[in-house]
């Protein structure tokens, strides 16, 4: 999940804590299991490139 999280548009830096967050809107539930790692694959995943919209365009 690390590696996808790299490449997710909730995934951003955050200068307060000096570490990237994931910036979903999360539940205690949703939190706990994001921290455990027991996703087997996020939910709250959306793909960071900016490039997609201009793709489906063509």
């Amino acid at each position: 999940m690390a590696s996808k999280c790299d490449e997710c548009v909730n995934y951003e830096y955050d200068e307060d804590y000096e570490s990237y967050v994931c910036l979903a809107n999360l539940d205690e539930d949703d939190m706990a299991k994001f921290i455990s790692g027991n996703y087997n694959e996020c939910p709250f995943y959306r793909p960071g490139d900016e490039y997609t919209i201009v793709r489906k365009q063509n």
